[in-house]
Order: structure tokens, then sequence, then C-alpha cells
């Protein structure tokens, strides 16, 4: 269940696609922004760009002019969106000059040709030091990513060699190394060899060929000085695998370096709504089968505890409440009906409580509709930084939605304040949020990493926040206030009841525990995915699979709410407000748990700043993912709840 991007096609978005392209079939030019196809003639100009500089040891990005590469006359960098920017994305121009079809035996990089750069002691140690981190460079040419072909011959004995080259498994890395390390020596990947796979288009007689690039992969090589001959044209030989040694960068002294680069073409039948379909194509696509399939049991599992437990208890307890007589009796046998003049009574901080909803209600919009949206393909990896400049803004535009609720609610729990309320659900969470990202964005400038946010972006934001945000939230605050309050069915004693002494099971944070694992269950193989985009470079995809295992997610959390509230209430507890908000929002608690698991186990990361960011990041995404998870687990008890005392007679 890929997205559509621009070519990771389905039968059921393919559907999708011809209705768009029929009900647009007058709009010739109409295309989905980045997925425009881009047309070559023989000997056009194919333009590489560098993107970034990568690694998953030290997570800071780094722009590609940070280290001495080879740079043209003029650098010119292009206009990143909000996305790109936050991603540490700077695009910019190269001096690699690539026609279309040409190919390039060899060819000196940098304007002088035969003479090599001279690198100073300090550039020297700062490439050592790169090449120490594992850092990827990433260039792109028409849009499309540079991959590295990575070949694996699977380990069966007794077969053939022949049998064994055609079982071979192919991969593909994003971007290439800089260099590598062999025994406390450092190496520099210095020649590029580009191969360019180019579709060839059908077209007219006597009409010229066009062309378009379908895929691009790069080998790097590491070759010494002395043994790349580079002539004055600019054109170099290089030496045979067997006979080469590779360029080593001293880090304590000057080192002289030749760039160089060769190109070459292949045809390939690969068309272009297709082209990216190497770079997202996933050998374990069975396991995500086998998270659905996981989340699902889980579902039913705890549809089963509610259909079979407390469907069939509540409609006993329901019938004996309503009997006329034994009313005796009945009231001792169970207890939720005995909460029934406080059970609706405010709780502490209704206004923090309200706030926390309210972001909830945001986050939860802004999720649903980004994961739809990417689903039907229009965020796809083609359109740099979409999904993170859409996730941005759609927060912003939903605080109307969650001033609106979060007003509501506030009223309904007595409040009287309403501005204060509506300033404090558009500060309470985004300000957290800032505030952390703040933080470590100093540690990022400190580092001169190209992750940082330039502070001219964080004014923008900032005016997002105060001019987009926070009026819509008072908005829908200030509609949500005048309305009725949620109708609460029975009336709430002036006197509060004394709640007896509560088992051991029933503590809080053993709540936490036992509600959260199932909600995590049903989703934390989905989330290894995510983690590994986010960390690891990786693209993520699978929004299909990812929107199921949401909803899934939301099921999962209102029945685990449920069951949790009703098992309060018969222990005579009707202090639920805030500890439903809280337990159901307990598998955040094992995200986090997951997470510190992740960084020991999957990640090479040792420093402290790299340590920090992991953490810090991590914190806003166990604290959304509470805010969220705990609002989807309140509003279903608090439906449960009304709905359960409005079916019982009250005296």
């Amino acid at each position: 269940m890929n997205a559509v991007s621009e070519g990771v096609f389905n039968p059921f978005q393919g559907k999708w696609t011809l209705v768009v392209l029929s009900i647009l079939h007058a709009a010739n030019s109409f295309y989905v922004p980045g997925v425009a196809p881009i047309n070559f003639h023989q000997n056009d100009v194919v333009e590489i760009k560098a993107v970034k500089l990568t690694s998953s040891r030290t997570q800071l990005p780094y722009e590609y002019y940070s280290l001495p590469f080879c740079r043209p006359e003029k650098i010119v960098y292009k206009g990143e969106n909000l996305g790109e920017v936050l991603r540490g994305d700077r695009i910019v121009n190269t001096p690699f000059a690539l026609t279309m079809n040409t190919d390039k035996p060899c060819e000196v990089l940098c304007d002088k040709p035969n003479k090599p750069v001279k690198l100073s002691v300090e550039k020297s140690k700062l490439i050592a030091e790169r090449i120490k981190e594992e850092y990827y460079v990433h260039l792109i040419a028409d849009n499309l990513p540079v991959a590295t072909r990575l070949e694996f011959f699977p380990n069966r004995e007794g077969e053939d060699e022949q049998k064994k080259d055609s079982l071979r498994d192919v991969q593909f890395e994003h971007g290439y190394r800089l260099g590598f390390s062999d025994s406390n020596k450092f190496y520099l990947h210095n020649h590029l060899s580009f191969i360019l796979y180019y579709h060839k288009e059908k077209v007219e007689q006597d009409e010229e060929h066009n062309f378009r690039v379908v895929r691009f992969e790069v080998v790097p090589q590491s070759v010494r000085l002395q043994d790349l001959k580079a002539d004055e044209k600019g054109l170099c030989t290089l030496p045979d695998a067997s006979g080469s040694v590779p360029q080593e960068i001293d880090p304590t002294k000057e080192n002289d370096v030749l760039f160089t680069y060769s190109v070459h073409w292949e045809e390939s039948s690969i068309k272009w709504a297709s082209r990216w379909d190497t770079y997202l194509t996933m050998s374990d696509v069975q396991i995500h089968w086998f998270s659905i399939v996981n989340s699902v049991v889980v579902v039913f599992f705890l549809s089963g505890i509610l259909s079979m437990i407390i469907i069939r208890t509540l409609r006993k307890d329901i019938a004996n409440y309503n009997r006329e007589d034994d009313i005796e009796d009945t009231m001792e046998e169970s207890g939720w009906k005995n909460v029934h003049g406080d059970v609706f009574r405010p709780p502490q901080y209704p206004m923090i409580l309200s706030s926390l909803l309210g972001s909830g209600i945001q986050l939860f919009c802004m999720i649903l509709i980004v994961i739809f949206v990417a689903m039907l393909g229009m965020l796809s990896p083609s359109s740099r930084g979409a999904l993170m400049t859409t996730s941005c803004f759609l927060f912003m535009f939903m605080g109307v939605f969650g001033g609106y609720f979060a007003g509501r609610l506030y009223r309904t729990l007595k409040g009287h304040r309403w501005k204060k309320g509506a300033f404090c659900t558009a500060t309470l969470y985004p300000a957290v949020v800032f505030g952390i990202c703040f933080v470590l964005n100093c540690f990022i400038w400190g580092e001169h990493s190209s992750g940082a946010v330039p502070f001219a972006t964080m004014v923008a934001l900032l005016c997002m926040w105060f001019g987009i945000s926070m009026p819509l939230v008072y908005l829908g605050y200030y509609f949500g206030f005048r309305k009725q309050p949620y109708d609460n069915p029975v009336r709430t004693n002036q006197i509060p009841r004394q709640i007896p002494e509560q088992r051991w099971y029933m503590n809080k944070f053993v709540g936490i525990l036992m509600a959260g694992i199932l909600p995590f269950g049903a989703m934390f193989i989905e989330l290894f995915f995510i983690f590994s985009a986010i960390w690891e470079n990786q693209f993520y995809y699978l929004f299909g699979f990812l929107f199921l295992v949401f909803i899934i997610l939301v099921v999962s959390c209102s029945q685990i709410s449920i069951v949790m509230v009703y098992f309060q209430l018969c222990a005579e507890d009707y202090r639920w407000w805030w500890r439903t908000f809280q337990v159901s929002g307990g598998s955040a608690f094992y995200v986090l748990i997951y997470a510190v698991f992740y960084f020991v186990n999957k990640l090479d990361i040792v420093e402290f700043i790299p340590s920090l960011l992991y953490f810090g990041y991590t914190a806003l995404m166990v604290l959304s993912f509470w805010l969220l998870t705990g609002t989807i687990g309140f509003y279903a008890a608090y439906m449960f709840i009304r709905k359960i005392y409005a079916a019982v007679k009250i005296d």
C-alpha cells in the first residue's frame, strides 16, 4: 500500500488518478508540484545539485560546501520551503557538467585542469573527522536522489556460482559515503562514477526524441593523486581496479587531492512514472501485513473484552438498577451507580485539562489529514519538505477545532474565564514545543550545522503561531464557549462522596502500564520504520499501512479507555477526568521505552550533542503522542459515561 510518489501506484490509487485526470482534462497545464516530468533532448544540460551531508551517528546535517569540495564560478542556492529548511536541506549547484546521453570517461572537476586541490591541515582534519563520523553526501539530478548500489549474495551452501549470481539481492543506499577508514587511516572518495538511466519517450516521426531521467546511481572511488593521470585539457585516466591505491587524507598535514568524475548513460525500460520504485522498494513489506494482522487481533481482543464483560455486565446492572423492587440488594452488588451524584463533578484545574485536550484535538485533526493526503500520494518524497510544511500549516489551521472543543468542555466544567482559557489553549503545548526546539537549536547552531533553523525562519514560525494559530484558537474557543455545554444526564450533589480505599491494581501508574501495552502492541512494528526514516535518513512512504495503523490505534485507545474507566467507577472512584486522560496516554510511556531501546541497540551515537538531540526530539514525540492518545481515550470514556448514566433511572 504505497503512496503515489512519482510513480508508486496501486490499482485503487490508479482509479483515483483516472478520475482526477478526467475532471481536469481541459486543464493541460495541471500537475502535482514537484512531480511534473522534465523532457530532455540529446546533449541538453542535466544539472546535478547537492542537498546536504548526513550521518546517523551525529544526527547533524551539514551543507555541501562546508567541506572543501570543488565549487562552481557562482554558487546559487535554491529557495527552500519550510519543510526543507527544518530538515536541514540546503540545495546548491555543483560544477559537475553533464549533458543528456553523452558519456565522459574521466574528467577533472575543479577549474584548474591538472593542478590538485591543496587541503590545509585544518580542512584535512575536518574531512577526516567527517569520514570518521560516517557522513554521506546527497546529490540530486532532475530531482532524483543519488543512490549507491549494494549487492548481497545469499549464503546458501551447495549451490553453484552461476545460480548464486542470479539470486543476488540488490539494494540501494541513499547518497554515497564521503570516504572510509581502515587501520585508523582515512581515505576520501575523490572520484565519482555517475551512472544515469534514461527512458526514451515515443514520439512522432521526424520529431526529436525526448529523454527522461529515471535512475541516478554513483560508484564512489578513492584514487590517489599519483594514479590519476590528468592532462591540460582536464581529461584524466583511471588506473585498473587491481592496481589502484586509495587517496589518503592525513589530518596532521596538508594534502593534495584531485577531484574527478566520469559519466555513463544507459537506456532503461523503467518509465518515468515508476522511477521512484528503486528508492522505495522494500524487501520486508510482509512485516507490515504482519503488523496490520497483529493490530487487528489486538482490536478484536479488546472488542471481545468490551462485548463479553462490559456490555453484558452493564445490561445486567442497568436492568437491576431500573427494577423498582430489591433496590438495597442491587446497590451493594455494583458500585458505578453509587457515584452518580459525583461522576460529573468538575475536576481540579479544568482550564489546563481543557487546554491540553484542545491541543490533542489539534494534533488529531492534523495527523489524520496529513496521513490521509499522503496516502493519496500528494506528499510524495519527490516533493521535498512537503510533508513537514503541510504538517506545520495544518496544525496552525486546526487551532479553530482545538479551540472549539476546549471552549465547550471548559464551559461544561463550570469555567468562566474563557479569554484566559483560550490563551492557555493557544500557548501551553506550542510553548513547550517551541521552548525545547529553541534550546536544541542553540546547540545545533553551536555545531554550525545546516540543521539549525535560521533566525528568519524562527521569526516566521512565531508569526504563524501568533498570527494564524492563536486567532483561530480564540475564534474556536469563543464559539465553543458560547455553545450549550455538554448535556450531562445526572445532577451533581453539593457534598462530595467519600471515596473508599482502592486496591493496589487501581493505582494510577498500574493503570498506565496496563492501558498502554495493547495500543502500543498494535503499532510498534510501524514505529520501527518511522524511527528508521527519522534517525537513519530513510524514506518513509507506506502511508496506506500507516493510515490503517492509525485507525486501529484510535479504536484500541477508545476501547481500553472505556474498560479502564468502567473498572474505576465500579470501585466507586469518580475522579476520572484527569485519570482517564493520563491512563489513555499510557502507550506514550512504551514509546519512550522503545525509543531508549532503539537508541541503545540500533544507533551508534556516542557524543553528547547528538544524544541530546535524539532525546530532546523523542521527548517532543512522546509528549505529542500522549496528548493524542489521551484525548482519544478521554472523549471515548466521556461518551461512554454519559451513555450509561443516561440509561439508568436516578431517584
